[in-house]
């Protein structure tokens, strides 16, 4: 039978604390997209205004004689538990993408969204983001 003195559990209590840690990391790509910026976009704006609303465009996709603007930020959440050589992770990533398409003329015909980089969240190791 092994007998431990209360100097050895303390020494053990402190080498757990030094031995583990947790982290928080948060990455972002690209500038967000606020929704009121979208909705104000008309069928119909320039392709000046757009890009006075929204800034530069992630891509120019040229569609023969139209052409087309894609916008993204991507927003993404990690968390970490480390205890002694285990480690726990988890990531969670969303990302707001918009499409802007123009005419030859260069106004504006169709635009097109999904705005989820605000439902990223931070997450225990063991927690499933959805």
């Amino acid at each position: 039978m092994i007998h431990l003195s209360t100097r050895s559990l303390a020494l053990a209590g402190l080498l757990a604390l030094v031995a583990s840690s947790c982290a928080f990391a948060r990455t972002r790509t690209h500038e967000p997209i606020p929704a009121h910026s979208v909705d104000s976009l008309q069928v119909g704006d320039s392709a000046q205004r757009v890009t006075e609303v929204l800034g530069a465009p992630t891509e120019v996709v040229q569609l023969g004689k139209r052409s087309a603007y894609r916008y993204d930020y991507t927003e993404a959440k990690r968390t970490g538990l480390f205890l002694f050589l285990v480690g726990f992770y988890n990531s969670d990533s969303h990302q707001d993408r918009v499409w802007v398409f123009f005419d030859e003329a260069d106004i504006l015909t169709h635009v097109g969204s999904t705005l989820k980089a605000e439902a990223t969240e931070y997450g225990m190791p063991w927690s499933d983001n959805d």
